[in-house]
């Protein structure tokens, strides 16, 4: 064979291979479960699993963590930006499923994930830089520790947001016991207990969100903040505000809580969840009712663990506040309630937990105790 058609040869298989590693790295792009890029001068997390509205899982930790330091400390990153694809969640919690088939097999997962998580959640609430969470959908558990602790929170009328962890034997993580103590008067505990859900225009309202911002206005926003040239936090600021005067969008509509606020702040200001029972139960209000139904149905032990972190997250840092929650998810880890609630309404769907212990009154002050106690070594280093 001559020099040129060898030439030819490799040239062809060259073309080829370049066009295998093009293929392949599209295609990783496409199948990551999360994206990490530079686009200008902001560092981009974009959230890629929307057949599971974005969930959460082991891995997409383990990439955004080390991606968040290396942003922090680079001199060409003014900002970090995260969002999600699919047009319905931002991110719709963990992956719980995952942890608590985990959890029933003693696999470290159990330990791993929310250790990681919750180093990550610190991470971005400690961040130099300015954090942009586009909450545009479902923004439920682990999705609002992705968000709730960075600088800005931008919300749209797509934004569902919700702490529902008690329902499923769980407790309002992810640093729930450093932010929802700080909204106004007992909203936060209030959230915190009933896993109410807030919509829209609500989230900033309620103060979970920093702006408003119309979903349509999303993406052109994405491309004046990555487009901004050395900007300060305040810049920054500028440019959100700029976008919410733009949306009027549901702004005549009142807060949806605004009839219940000295409700919530008189009902649950009990000094116990028996006693927030007690008072919604004599109230006799319809709104009162209905959270006495909703009490009824949740995890018992869920609901002391939350009051009493609710309680003492209040006067915490989040560092504190995530070593606390650390410890109690462990003891979630170890007990009934968590793997019962995620069967009755993520497995089997039945909606029907059986609790143990089943009532508040049989969830012993000693058991609660055990729940806060520390684990010595294995405890959450930040």
């Amino acid at each position: 064979m001559s020099v040129r058609a060898l030439t030819s040869v490799y040239r062809l298989r060259s073309v080829c291979r370049l066009q295998r590693i093009q293929a392949h790295m599209m295609c990783s792009r496409v199948d990551a479960e999360v994206l990490l890029e530079n686009v200008g001068r902001a560092g981009v997390i974009t959230m890629n699993r929307p057949k599971v509205l974005n969930a959460l899982n082991h891995s997409m930790i383990r990439k955004i963590y080390p991606q968040l330091k290396k942003w922090e400390n680079d001199s060409e990153t003014d900002m970090v930006i995260i969002k999600g694809v699919g047009g319905k969640a931002f991110c719709a919690g963990g992956d719980i499923r995952a942890v608590t088939e985990a959890g029933k097999f003693g696999d470290p997962l159990a330990q791993n994930f929310f250790r990681e998580e919750y180093i990550l959640n610190n991470a971005i609430g400690t961040l130099k830089k300015p954090y942009i969470a586009l909450i545009d959908g479902i923004t439920m558990g682990g999705g609002v520790g992705l968000s709730v602790h960075g600088r800005f929170r931008v919300a749209t009328e797509k934004t569902l947001f919700a702490m529902p962890e008690t329902a499923i034997g769980l407790f309002p993580d992810v640093g729930g016991g450093y932010f929802l103590p700080k909204l106004q008067g007992k909203m936060g505990l209030f959230l915190a207990l009933t896993g109410f859900r807030l919509r829209g225009r609500d989230v900033q309202r309620a103060g979970v969100a920093t702006h408003f911002v119309e979903s349509k206005k999303i993406p052109d926003l994405e491309k004046d903040l990555v487009n901004l040239k050395s900007p300060s936090a305040e810049d920054i600021s500028r440019v959100l505000d700029s976008y919410q005067n733009q949306s009027s969008l549901d702004v005549e509509k009142p807060f949806i809580l605004d009839r219940h606020i000295s409700d919530i702040n008189r009902l649950f200001s009990a000094t116990s969840v028996e006693g927030i029972v007690q008072n919604l139960k004599a109230d006799g209000s319809e709104f009162a009712q209905k959270q006495a139904e909703t009490l009824s149905k949740m995890s018992p032990t869920s609901l002391k663990i939350t009051f009493r972190q609710q309680q003492e997250g209040a006067a915490l840092s989040l560092q504190d506040v995530l070593v606390m929650e650390y410890r109690l998810s462990q003891a979630c880890m170890r007990g009934h309630d968590f793997y019962e609630g995620v069967r009755a309404l993520l497995v089997d769907k039945d909606q029907n937990p059986r609790w143990n212990p089943s009532t508040l009154e049989e969830v012993s002050d000693q058991s609660l105790e055990q729940c806060f106690s520390s684990l010595g070594e294995k405890d959450l280093v930040l």
